[in-house]
């Protein structure tokens, strides 16, 4: 499983337009695409930013996402977000919701 995190900057004031934009719009794009498996969004007390992690089948699915989709989504979030997001991706080695153990050391 691998977990792609976006890490953006919210234009002031913008923390409900960007949940409300999460749920109508992004996570149902999100939930079309092959091997796409959970999202989690955080916006921290302050909201001057937002962090979201989708978890993915294969670092593939995440790759082609990326390249394909992920640039529309952007244009959706341009209302609520300021610059250019973060965007890293990574194998996740453990979760209790998703029952993955860290890998044995060979």
């Amino acid at each position: 499983m691998y977990a792609r995190t976006v890490r953006m900057e919210l234009k002031p004031n913008s923390t409900a337009e960007f949940t409300r934009l999460l749920e109508t719009d992004v996570i149902p794009t999100l939930r079309k695409q092959r091997g796409f498996k959970d999202e989690i969004a955080f916006v921290p007390t302050d909201g001057k930013e937002a962090i979201a992690i989708s978890l993915w089948e294969e670092k593939e699915n995440a790759d082609t996402y990326n390249r394909g989709t992920y640039p529309e989504v952007l244009k959706t979030l341009a209302k609520v977000v300021v610059g250019t997001p973060q965007v890293h991706t990574d194998e996740v080695t453990n979760s209790t919701f998703h029952k993955i153990a860290a890998r044995q050391a060979v």
